[in-house]
C-alpha cells in the first residue's frame, strides 16, 4: 500500500476510534442516573494527542490543542456523527473509572478495528488509549484531556 494511502486510512481509523470513544461517553452521560457515567465540566480544555505508527520508524506525532468546550456535549455530537458512518461497537466494560470497548468500521473497502480504554480521573480530566489496525498496519494513540480553567469571554 502506498504511504499516502496508508496515512489517509490511518487518519480515518483514528477518526472512527475517536468518534467511537464519544459514543460511549454519550451513552453514559445520557443515562437516567448521573452517577452511571462521567460528566465533564465546561471550560478551557487542553488536549494532548500522541499518535505512533506501529512498525514504522520515526518519532510519534504529537498534537496539542486548547479550546473552550464542554466535552460531554461534544461527545453527544460525536454520537450523532457516528450513526452516519455505520461502525459496530462492542458493549462497554466498566471497571471503576475505566471504560473499555472495541470498534470495527468499513472504510474504503478495508476493515479498521480499534480497542479503546478510557480512564476518567474526575470531571476535569480523562485519558484515552486507542490501538487501531487495518490492512496489517496499526497505530497507538494516547489522548490526555485536562480542564485548565474557565473560558475567557
Amino acid at each position: 500500500m502506498k504511504r499516502r494511502t496508508f496515512q489517509t486510512l490511518t487518519k480515518k481509523i483514528l477518526f472512527c476510534a475517536w468518534i467511537a470513544s464519544g459514543i460511549y461517553f454519550n451513552t453514559l452521560t445520557g443515562s437516567t442516573k448521573a452517577e452511571d457515567g462521567p460528566i465533564f465540566r465546561q471550560g478551557m480544555w487542553e488536549f494532548n494527542r500522541t499518535v505512533e505508527n506501529i512498525g514504522s520508524p520515526g518519532k510519534p506525532q504529537t498534537i496539542t490543542t486548547k479550546k473552550c468546550t464542554n466535552p460531554t456535549e461534544d461527545m453527544k455530537k460525536q454520537n450523532e456523527m457516528v450513526s452516519k458512518i455505520g461502525c459496530k461497537t462492542s458493549p462497554l466494560v466498566k471497571n471503576g473509572k475505566t471504560y473499555s470497548f472495541s470498534t470495527e468500521c468499513k472504510i474504503q473497502g478495508a476493515i479498521a478495528q480499534s480497542a479503546s480504554v478510557i480512564t476518567v480521573e474526575n470531571d476535569s480530566a480523562y485519558n484515552i488509549k486507542i490501538h487501531s489496525q487495518s490492512d496489517g498496519r496499526g497505530t497507538n494513540e494516547t489522548l490526555q484531556a485536562r480542564r485548565t480553567g474557565d473560558c475567557t469571554k
